[in-house]
């Protein structure tokens, strides 16, 4: 049986891999292990609203009743179902993947993503055919609702307003046309910040720069931090739960170093707390927290598994080194408008450049790279992953991850959301770090021709 559930959600190309029955049949799945009351939303793509018609169909045809949350961000809808006591939902999205792809991420009543297992548990109801559909007369209902200005409330609410407001801080959005424009400007303006953005209409192609914000796609964003002396950008990904931040010389700042700078304020102030990230993560974030007698708590890669181990253990700080980033005294999921307020805050606190900030994290050079892998192939892949590292002490916990005597590592694993193996490298030098993922890259390639 093919596993739907990827490392996010379940993905694929709209009318192709991810298709109106599938979507239908896994919202009559999720909503007969969900409960009754169940929300929906979507982002801004051009597929999400036939893809969110779909969904709600299978929802009602078992009997939930659908809570209509409309367009809005993946973080929102989580923090809603929470927050109006629903039994879950389903948020119609691929995130950052392009605009010809469409998916589902599927959210418990704590308003987290579901855990592997409830995924599971989804997946085999849906492969035997799927519940039975309810009688005419016990079909669901749809009830509106209006969501973003309470959950623009509840960010806004988590920072000092009143000092970030006193400080004339000014920031650069790029919204790369999806839902963050419907919150990231607002949320910051009641911040009193002065708000500057591009990229800012909803436009379910993304003609501005792709879905992905990357360092390389954010020339925009460079170009209006100088144009207009911004002292913080970021770049938001297609469904708000994700950000890149540049500082206000236009300079991109990786993941883990954002992870890590929001760690430094906030175990600053709450020492000897645990932090949950991946095992993709920079070993900079361990120099952090053992810094403040804290410790790091590494789980699989994937924002599921860090929201989960935060809140089965009650930990309320969380990322991964692909800038999403979890704060559990708001809500322990990705959130880039949170994120973005948390920044600022940190901003006023300090009255200091976010160069300068950043600049004192702990200096790593990292690389990744990929390599094509059909679906298919990419269980015998990680079952012969261990082979390419033969000899060596690994961990095994997602992929195969080695880490040298001078400290500097590589991890290899099938992407959850992509036909490719990433690689994801580390070492204290450009040279290292690049001669590493090199000499992977190939292995791998080689290993993954020899199975075609």
């Amino acid at each position: 049986m093919a596993r739907l559930f990827g490392t996010n959600g379940v993905r694929g190309v709209v009318n192709r891999d991810f298709t109106v029955e599938l979507a239908q049949g896994l919202a009559a799945a999720a909503g007969s292990v969900l409960g009754k009351e169940v929300a929906v939303g979507r982002d801004a793509r051009t597929s999400s609203p036939m893809v969110r018609d779909a969904v709600v169909s299978g929802l009602l045809s078992v009997g939930c009743n659908v809570h209509d949350m409309g367009v809005v961000p993946t973080p929102a809808l989580q923090y809603m179902v929470k927050s109006l006591g629903l039994d879950g939902g389903v948020m119609v999205t691929a995130s950052h993947n392009p605009p010809q792809f469409n998916g589902v991420k599927v959210v418990a009543a704590d308003g987290v993503e579901i855990s592997r297992a409830t995924e599971d548990r989804i997946e085999g109801l849906h492969f035997k055919g799927g519940p039975e559909p309810a009688p005419w007369n016990m079909v669901g209902a749809v009830r509106e609702h209006d969501i973003l200005e309470p959950y623009i409330g509840a960010v806004v609410s988590r920072v000092d307003h009143g000092l970030i407001a006193s400080r004339g801080l000014k920031v650069a959005l790029d919204t790369g046309n999806g839902v963050s424009c419907l919150v990231a400007p607002l949320v910051a303006s009641r911040l009193g910040a002065g708000v500057y953005t591009v990229n800012a209409e909803l436009d379910g192609g993304f003609p501005g720069r792709g879905s992905e914000p990357t360092p390389e796609n954010l020339d925009a964003l460079r170009d209006l931090i100088g144009a207009t002396g911004a002292d913080l950008g970021i770049g938001f990904d297609g469904d708000g739960d994700r950000s890149i931040i540049m500082d206000e010389k236009g300079e991109a700042v990786w993941g883990d170093k954002s992870l890590s700078l929001i760690a430094d304020w906030y175990l600053g102030r709450h020492a000897g707390e645990t932090v949950v990230t991946s095992i993709s993560t920079s070993k900079g974030l361990e120099d952090v927290v053992n810094r403040h007698g804290g410790r790091v708590h590494w789980v699989r890669v994937g924002s599921v598994d860090v929201s989960r181990a935060m809140v089965e253990h009650g930990y309320l700080l969380g990322g991964e080194e692909n800038g999403g980033i979890m704060y559990g005294p708001h809500h322990p999921v990705r959130d880039g408008a949170m994120i973005m307020a948390l920044l600022l805050q940190i901003l006023a606190d300090t009255r200091r450049p976010l160069s300068e900030l950043i600049a004192e994290q702990p200096i790593y050079s990292k690389a990744k790279d990929k390599v094509d892998c059909p679906d298919e192939l990419k269980e015998e892949v990680l079952r012969r992953l261990p082979g390419l590292v033969e000899g060596l002490d690994v961990d095994t916990m997602d992929g195969v991850k080695v880490t040298y005597g001078d400290g500097s590592w590589i991890l290899i694993r099938p992407s959850g959301t992509e036909p490719v193996c990433r690689l994801y490298a580390e070492a204290r030098d450009r040279e290292t770090v690049m001669g590493i993922i090199g000499e992977y890259k190939d292995r791998l390639g080689k290993l993954i021709a020899g199975l075609q």
